[in-house]
């Protein structure tokens, strides 16, 4: 949930921040103020962090532009009272909530863009944290690389964090490819190592592991009622509570509804508990064409997949897609209640 949201905000006067020290970074992400500019700012600490963020932030309100941030919860109050009056200028969403499957964290960054109209917005997105699994971290990297694809043609700029001490060495070597610009120590300077993000996506496309063991049901048209059906007995014994079940059964309906419109008509859907969750996977002949599919919230007339993988990523904690010569795979997590068997 995004707090606080105000598109119009218009300039505010900073003062000090809170606590009398000067945020030691001054982020200047488009030093024209046009075009899009997507910077990483590595930091080692808190302070590091604050400096940082809080830099960017007052930049951008004193610029009268929208300004969001979203990062785990633990650091917006910390950072809240860095910015001071400051804060109530900006609108904050805890990133482990809205983030907690990647593939929702485009949309609402793209409705917040939206919302602020034709001006230059500014985000703040903290897509990685120390306890992040390594599904969740690859699926949050294609994120970051799709960020270059949403906003590259818009006067957007997105500063994300990412704490050099917390994290594994591969996910800042992704980091320095994501991103054509780096910030360390507070010096911002062109990442050598930035990529083509339809290249970044395909590294993200690894091999899915198979589960020990699984239970599958082939399905085609008119038969959607019966997968619904077959789907939500399997489900009653995983722990899932009520209102999981049935985001489950909604979200694997759709992607069973999508192979028989654009996946040749037929598909196998398989389901297991892994982890701490349970899984669906759906997969049919289709192909995933667009790389930003699913990640924005749909029109009224919308009529194409879209719709639907948008809808997925919505009811799911983790959504990994999969598209190849064979077809297309969706793999569906729901994690099991913490009072759940």
């Amino acid at each position: 949930m995004i707090e606080g949201t105000q598109p119009d905000a218009g300039p505010v006067s900073t003062g000090p921040p809170a606590g009398g020290r000067a945020a030691a970074v001054q982020v200047d992400a488009a030093p024209e103020r046009t075009g899009f500019a997507h910077p990483a700012l590595f930091y080692r600490d808190q302070e590091d962090f604050l400096a940082g963020v809080g830099g960017f932030v007052r930049e951008g309100l004193e610029a009268g532009e929208p300004v969001l941030v979203a990062v785990p919860g633990p650091r917006l109050g910390p950072l809240r009272e860095r910015l001071g009056d400051c804060a109530a200028g900006v609108s904050f969403a805890d990133m482990a909530e809205l983030g907690r499957n990647p593939g929702r964290i485009l949309a609402a960054l793209r409705e917040f863009a939206d919302a602020g109209g034709a001006g230059r917005t500014r985000m703040v997105g903290e897509p990685i944290w120390a306890s992040r699994s390594p599904a969740e971290v690859r699926e949050a990297t294609r994120h970051e690389a799709l960020i270059n694809l949403a906003f590259r043609d818009r006067p957007v700029s997105v500063l994300c964090p990412y704490d050099t001490d917390g994290l594994e060495p591969y996910v800042i070597e992704d980091a320095l490819r994501t991103h054509p610009e780096v910030i360390r120590d507070g010096l911002p300077a062109p990442s050598a190592e930035f990529a083509d993000p339809a290249e970044v996506c395909a590294d993200c496309d690894t091999v899915l592991a198979e589960p020990a063991a699984a239970e599958e049901l082939s399905y085609a048209s008119g038969g959607l009622a019966e997968v619904r059906r077959w789907l939500d007995e399997r489900l009653a014994a995983t722990g899932l509570d009520r209102q999981r079940r049935g985001d489950l059964v909604l979200a694997v309906g759709e992607a069973a509804g999508n192979s028989v419109v654009h996946g040749g008509g037929r598909g196998v859907l398989r389901v297991w508990p892994q982890a701490g969750s349970v899984v669906a996977e759906v997969r049919d002949a289709g192909r995933l064409a667009d790389l930003l599919a699913g990640r924005r919230r749909p029109g009224v007339a919308t009529a194409d997949g879209g719709r639907g993988l948008w809808m997925i990523h919505q009811l799911c904690d983790l959504v990994e897609v999969r598209s190849d010569d064979r077809g297309l795979t969706l793999r569906l997590h729901v994690d099991v209640g913490p009072g759940a068997p």
